[in-house]
């Protein structure tokens, strides 16, 4: 995913993912910003009016071709403050083997429809799968428009939520899932856990050193407009570059 700061967009695109969250949390499956902890009313506001364009330049196709998918942004309070819950996938996965990322994956049929309350299902139910969350302490506050992994042609719905009765977690099936961590938010902020991940492609994006890993791509980059949306980004050296191995 390539960082852009691009803020001007045709009102049309504003309009449709203004339509389709709303469509949303008028499902029978509950988005809700009520009770939510003042500190998460940025990011509550951020998914409201954000464009597609403004989180990536790579948007599905126009054809409606791509795999369905979605992922969960989880924020908690840790120790330490406001926390993400992150994981790194297995080494052996076809699939971005070894990345950290958000939980989630492909839509189920039992999930429900696609536009609306199915993306929602399967954010909780992949996250309860890889990492044994109880999705009933789970509250969702808001969905980011869709987005497009081109290397896997995954059409990604990154859905918000709010850990209000956080449940433990850890590596439920280790083909699938290498490592289950939270990241303070404060480390994600830190000029100094900040870079630029290049890849022998020559593909460049953001990059955050955490928690003895190296966060990139997809879920880099929605954690990095996250942070820049929401107010709480700060500045940091984008010249600062970390290679990525070939296999990466």
């Amino acid at each position: 995913m390539t960082n852009t700061h691009t803020d001007t967009h045709a009102a049309t695109d504003a309009d449709t993912h203004a339509d389709t969250y709303a469509a949303v949390t008028r499902a029978a499956i509950d988005v809700t910003t009520a009770g939510l902890p003042a500190w998460l009313d940025p990011v509550a506001q951020a998914a409201r009016s954000v464009r597609p364009q403004q989180l990536s330049r790579f948007l599905p196709p126009e054809s409606g071709a791509g795999r369905q998918s979605a992922v969960l942004i989880l924020f908690g309070d840790g120790p330490r403050g406001p926390e993400l819950l992150l994981m790194e996938r297995s080494g052996t996965l076809r699939s971005h083997p070894g990345q950290p990322s958000f939980p989630g994956g492909s839509l189920d049929p039992e999930d429900g429809d696609q536009a609306t309350t199915g993306p929602l299902r399967a954010a909780l139910r992949e996250a309860e799968e890889e990492t044994g969350l109880d999705p009933r302490g789970v509250q969702l506050f808001g969905v980011l428009p869709r987005l497009y992994i081109p290397v896997s042609s995954f059409v990604v719905t990154p859905v918000l939520g709010w850990w209000r009765a956080p449940s433990p977690v850890g590596v439920v099936d280790p083909a699938e899932t290498a490592r289950v961590f939270t990241v303070p938010v404060a480390d994600l902020t830190d000029p100094a856990n900040r870079a630029t991940a290049v890849h022998p492609s020559g593909h460049s994006g953001p990059a955050f050193l955490v928690e003895s890993a190296l966060v990139w791509g997809f879920t880099a980059g929605v954690i990095d407009r996250i942070l820049h949306y929401a107010g709480w980004e700060r500045p940091w050296d984008r010249a600062r570059q970390v290679p990525l191995d070939w296999r990466a």
